[in-house]
């Protein structure tokens, strides 16, 4: 896995949190599994999409799996607080999964193949640990679907920074609009894509706190330093341009728009 570019700081853990909230309705009205399915959690990090998955499926189990033991524990403490008892949690690599082949009704995975270098490797070998027939669910974003209004040539660079920054570490931040032929490559059949798309303006007073203000901005903030220690963008332009990202959630005319993708496939037999 290459490495996260949002960092692994309380700031970030807490904006993950932020953004499922915001987005969980959107996102998750669909996830949901028959009862009595093992289902694998891959990349669960913080446990951010672990307490709706398991909450919306009570009748099923989880395996939710995380190469960094620090996210584990306090996705574990998080599922804890909340008296979800049917997720265990295990650390595994994914291109190295301590699950036999054909153990798992279905499979979970959510903004981590933008990390990768080679996602499709990734696909495939969660597709092994996948039952013959089930499915393999995976969620990403797009950050080159993000627009918003009134544009600001310094907004624009540094938003820029977010999508320069992940592919200088080999990872893709526009890997939501490829979601259909990576998941297809990886091997998965009937692969579906259904664009979920968030939308913020004065009216919509929640979104512009939770999903702009709370998510949106934050996650650009923090690339600063990788994106000025790679000569990017300089420090004054790039104050400019986040504080013109804050100054559109104060004005009547503002507005944000972003898409998410989710792909659902099925393993062949």
């Amino acid at each position: 896995m290459t490495k996260y570019v949002h960092g692994y700081s309380e700031r970030e853990t807490e904006r993950l949190y932020d953004q499922a909230g915001s987005v969980r309705d959107l996102i998750h009205h669909d996830s949901l599994y028959p009862a009595g399915s093992l289902i694998l959690e891959v990349g669960c990090g913080v446990g951010a999409q672990t307490v709706t998955l398991a909450s919306q499926n009570p009748d099923s189990d989880f395996v939710s799996m995380d190469i960094a033991e620090d996210s584990l524990q306090k996705a574990k403490a998080l599922i804890e607080r909340e008296g979800i008892e049917n997720v265990e949690f295990r650390p595994a690599d994914i291109f190295s999964l301590p699950f036999e082949d054909d153990s798992f009704d279905h499979a979970f995975i959510c903004y981590v193949l933008e990390h990768l270098e080679d996602p499709v490797s990734a696909v495939s070998k969660i597709l092994e640990v996948v039952k013959p027939g089930g499915t393999v669910t995976a969620i990403e974003g797009d950050h080159g679907s993000c627009y918003f209004h009134p544009e600001t040539p310094e907004a624009v660079k540094a938003w820029r920074c977010l999508i320069e920054a992940q592919s200088r570490i080999s990872g893709d931040s526009l890997i939501g609009r490829r979601l259909y032929p990576l998941l297809t490559e990886g091997g998965l059949k009937n692969v579906s894509v259904s664009p979920r798309m968030v939308y913020a303006d004065k009216s919509r007073p929640d979104l512009i706190d939770s999903f702009v203000l709370k998510t949106i901005i934050p996650m650009v903030e923090g690339v600063k330093e990788q994106s000025l220690k790679l000569g990017l963008i300089d420090e004054k332009t790039w104050e400019k341009g986040i504080g013109d990202l804050y100054a559109i959630t104060e004005r009547d005319d503002g507005t944000f728009c972003y898409t998410f993708f989710k792909a659902v496939g099925k393993k062949a037999g």
